[in-house]
């Protein structure tokens, strides 16, 4: 029987190897200092290679029957539709399915209907994780395409309530708008990228503008009413540690901080760190 589900194999040698459904594929993991574990036969059985180039993008190598332009495959509770792209990725970030799951357990605990915020959303599972949970959720990225993409997904899951605000904006001027518009949530997530551009040609440098956007951040959040935050990020020099102080001056040293490596679970027991995380909750 074809797998229908994503599961990471193996890595090493600055790669990894993944089961993506029915398809076998292999994409850069650039921390993947060790040497893989499965014999090179495993490895040959890919379908699709994705090999980066110097300006950051990249093209899909098929081999053995090579990969679609799309499918379906199974992860963390949700059915996703796969889209490889020019940069190598497929449409989820499996390193977040501890947060999703974190997000639907705690929005569950929270009284009432959680108003939320998914900031650099992407296709938008962390966005169906607190709709699934029960919120009502405004979910934010700069390209409509991902938003296109996500209401795709979002179709596959009729277990999720539609409850999703779906705005293609620049997060620090929608946020700012929100924020001048007296809106207020109850909880808050955002997976800010090290670099990037909104939807008219807005910078974005991680360096530069986090500050700025976590400022509105803090504005934008109820603090008389019980709340939460997850902040993420996949840039080099911003350890769980750092997420941490980074919550801890905006919302207070009186609140419940937990922060560490993201990781992808692997079939050999060697999990892929990919990212850090910190969440914050109030409650």
């Amino acid at each position: 029987m074809k797998s229908k589900t994503y599961q990471l194999l193996d890595s090493g040698n600055l790669i990894k190897l993944e089961q993506a459904g029915e398809y076998r594929i292999i994409r850069p993991a650039l921390n993947a200092f060790w040497k893989p574990t499965l014999p090179k036969k495993e490895w040959d059985m890919a379908q699709g290679i994705f090999e980066r180039n110097s300006s950051g993008g990249g093209k899909w190598q098929k081999q053995n029957g090579g990969i679609p332009e799309s499918w379906e495959l199974e992860y963390a509770g949700f059915k996703i539709l796969i889209k490889p792209t020019n940069f190598g990725h497929l449409g989820f970030f499996a390193e977040q399915h501890e947060n999703w799951d974190w997000l639907k357990t705690n929005i569950r605990a929270m009284r009432g209907e959680a108003n939320t915020m998914n900031l650099f959303a992407y296709s938008g599972i962390g966005s169906m994780a607190m709709a699934e949970a029960g919120a009502k959720v405004c979910h934010v990225d700069a390209a409509q395409g991902m938003n296109d993409w996500g209401r795709q997904i979002l179709k596959l899951n009729p277990q999720i309530n539609d409850n999703i605000r779906w705005i293609a904006d620049d997060v620090i001027k929608f946020t700012a708008r929100e924020v001048r518009r007296g809106v207020k949530y109850n909880g808050l997530t955002l997976d800010p990228p090290s670099f990037g551009r909104g939807p008219k040609g807005q910078l974005w440098k991680i360096e530069q503008h986090l500050e700025e956007l976590m400022c509105n951040c803090r504005s934008l959040i109820d603090t008389t009413k019980p709340y939460f935050v997850i902040l993420s990020c996949h840039s080099p020099g911003f350890s769980p540690l750092i997420l941490e102080h980074i919550l801890r001056d905006h919302f207070g040293k009186n609140n419940q901080i937990e922060s560490g490596e993201m990781t992808i679970p692997s079939s050999i027991g060697l999990p892929l760190p990919a990212g850090a995380s910190a969440r914050i909750k109030n409650f």
